[in-house]
């Protein structure tokens, strides 16, 4: 009996590690495609899609998900006929959510979105309700370190729009055409670890809510992500 418990554990531990893996290759997989869409699947030209596929690879993802994601994105695929399609909704607290998807199958999409805001207690809406409040950017974010002045001075020497010096990162924001000449001048800085870079949609302006709705917020993000069909979740929550 003591075998079975400790085996019961092992496999329960295994479960949780393996459900762990499925989330960091799914995060890896919307970012490879992110990029494949936007700036094509040849790496060697982009210079996102090359740091996506590095991540990717640094988390032991198999060169296969990863070249099936260019693939799908790119519309490699045979049988696949993707779409994008964004829908915009309100979630709790009248917060405005982008909701960025490619889908093979716009109904089942829909369908699935709209039962999570319904859930969340807010409410999917139509084309134009909130995209106003939003603008496409391109997003760089990186550690602070001692290279800081170093970064600023090469982003904005590169074409980066503004920087926002926060307390652990900077956020580096470009217009949508120079973000991969911006992304090469600071992926050419020994020493600095990229965290996150996306051409994506960027809130013009913020709300200010309560915790107890950011915790209801947070929640329907997380519900949204998981839906396969999801490539970003984009919001104005402050």
């Amino acid at each position: 009996m003591a075998g079975h418990n400790k085996w019961s554990k092992v496999k329960h531990i295994k479960a949780k590690e393996d459900a762990k893996k499925s989330k960091i290759f799914t995060k890896h997989v919307r970012a490879i495609m992110t990029a494949a869409r936007q700036g094509g699947g040849n790496p060697d030209n982009n210079p996102a899609l090359r740091l996506a596929i590095d991540r990717a690879k640094a988390d032991s993802m198999p060169m296969s998900n990863i070249q099936r994601a260019i693939d799908k994105a790119t519309g490699n695929l045979d049988g696949v006929v993707l779409e994008e399609v964004v829908y915009e909704g309100y979630g709790p607290g009248g917060v405005a959510i982008m909701v960025e998807c490619l889908t093979d199958n716009k109904n089942r999409t829909v369908a699935e979105i709209r039962h999570a805001f319904k859930k969340a207690g807010g409410n999917l809406g139509t084309s134009g309700s909130v995209s106003w409040m939003f603008e496409t950017k391109g997003i760089i974010v990186v550690p602070r370190s001692e290279k800081d002045e170093e970064v600023e001075e090469r982003a904005i020497e590169s074409g980066a729009e503004d920087i926002k010096e926060m307390e652990e990162v900077l956020v580096i924001e470009t217009a949508p055409e120079d973000f991969n000449t911006v992304l090469e001048a600071i992926n050419n800085i020994n020493g600095i670890d990229i965290l996150e870079s996306n051409v994506q949609l960027v809130a013009t302006n913020t709300s200010d809510v309560t915790d107890e709705v950011a915790e209801k917020v947070e929640r329907l993000i997380e519900v949204l992500e998981d839906i396969d069909d999801v490539q970003n979740v984009i919001h104005n929550m402050a």
